[in-house]
């Protein structure tokens, strides 16, 4: 019974962190997704006296996708009804150009300014706007998101690490005679050591197991889904071929790791 709880507290410790690790990589792929989002959405708006090609802003900034040259009718359509066609065709030729700047990705606030003095620096260019204040908002609550999501899972990777050491040192105590006494008869270490490293991998692959299970019931039932689909983001929730290796790597790894750990420690003490 006893034994039965050891390895039922090592594997919970490993679901734990697979399933944080999971977490997070669902977290990451939201927030990426919603990043690109705000970036096909976002566009700096250039005015300028004179017709600047498509080659000409991109060659501005690394950053500048493609540009798009905005209708003179679109500016005018909200006064139109006010003026004579007459004076409508005066003052399309009186416009300035408009362009719609659109990036390959959603920059950062020192990357919006470095981007909009390149533009200004652009001979004919009168006005950037590139809406900073309210990117600038956006920006940063998307950052620190990201960076509360990261201190968490590195938290709690951490945390469950040190309980994993704990039980298979638990472990290690409980066949500490036995191990002496094949150490009296010349056995190698890893012989010795074979029990401890025996129930690394079986509980590594049990709860790499639960937790590949746990996360094919929630795709199958579709909740987080459905709650990203609300706010507009489509993403993949649980990939068994890429996830399910990447979490058994990663099971595998720390429990063949701290094994090792507490094999050089149990040598040294001996």
């Amino acid at each position: 019974m006893k034994s039965f709880k050891n390895h039922l507290s090592l594997i919970m410790a490993i679901v734990t962190i697979l399933f944080s690790l999971q977490i997070f990589t669902i977290t990451e792929r939201a927030i990426d997704a919603y990043e690109r989002d705000l970036q096909e959405n976002y566009s700096i708006v250039v005015v300028s006296e004179k017709s600047i090609s498509n080659k000409s802003f991109q060659n501005m900034h690394p950053l500048i996708k493609k540009s798009e040259l905005i209708a003179a009718d679109h500016v005018l359509k909200n006064i139109k009804l006010q003026m004579k066609q007459t004076n409508i065709k005066l003052l399309k030729t009186a416009l300035p150009k408009f362009y719609r700047i659109h990036l390959s990705k959603f920059p950062s606030p020192d990357q919006i300014d470095a981007i909009s003095d390149a533009i200004k620096a652009h001979v004919g260019v009168t006005r950037v706007e590139s809406f900073e204040n309210s990117h600038n908002t956006t920006y940063k609550l998307l950052l620190l998101f990201k960076q509360v999501v990261l201190v968490l899972a590195v938290f709690i990777f951490i945390v469950t690490s040190l309980l994993m050491l704990k039980e298979m040192r638990i472990w290690q105590f409980q066949h500490t005679e036995r191990m002496s006494i094949m150490a009296l008869f010349g056995a190698p270490v890893w012989l010795r050591s074979a029990v401890l490293f025996r129930l690394a991998v079986i509980d590594a692959l049990l709860a790499t197991l639960i937790t590949c299970v746990a996360f094919l019931g929630m795709l199958n039932y579709g909740w987080i889904a459905s709650e990203l689909e609300v706010i507009g983001i489509n993403i993949t929730i649980f990939d068994l071929l890429n996830d399910g290796v990447s979490m058994l790597v990663l099971a595998l790894g720390l429990s063949i790791f701290l094994a090792t750990m507490i094999v050089l420690g149990h040598k040294e003490e001996v």
